[in-house]
């Protein structure tokens, strides 16, 4: 039971992660002013404890699953997972970081409106965030067949 507790709360903090970017780039299209910063920086927010969120139950699937750690630590295709998990959340610093800077400016300045161009960067930045989890349920499902196994 904890095996399937555990699978059922990763999949599902996985797919509402996946869904904050998204969220964001609709959010980000048309003028974003200070108005809309705010609730922007709380979803991006809310994207990072739910990365450590799966990050956690990850661990107690790898230590407490049924397939056990070896399962896991040995195959490398966990590894290149992992590694695309990583790659997603490095590109997520981007908007993270240009969201704090917009908040900040935004309470100073409640005209504040952001400049095209690092808006455009940072839909740009999403977009290749959300490209990077493509790959990841693909390495899942072929890892849960035991593909990487010897």
């Amino acid at each position: 039971m904890t095996d399937l507790l555990l699978a059922c709360l990763h999949h599902l903090a996985v797919f509402t992660l996946v869904a904050i970017p998204a969220v964001e780039l609709a959010l980000l299209r048309g003028t974003v002013d200070a108005a809309r910063v705010a609730p922007l920086a709380r979803i991006d927010a809310a994207y990072g404890i739910l990365a450590v969120l799966i990050l956690v139950i990850g661990y107690g699937r790898v230590v407490h699953g049924a397939k056990g750690p070896d399962f896991y630590l040995h195959n490398p295709v966990f590894w290149a997972k992992l590694a695309f998990f990583a790659l997603a959340g490095l590109a997520s610093a981007v908007p993270t970081v240009r969201l704090l800077r917009w908040k900040k400016a935004a309470r100073r300045d409640p005209g504040f409106v952001v400049a095209e161009a690092p808006l455009a960067s940072t839909r740009l930045w999403l977009k290749v965030e959300l490209a990077l989890f493509v790959p990841i349920p693909l390495l899942a499902a072929a890892m849960a067949r035991g593909v990487g196994l010897s």
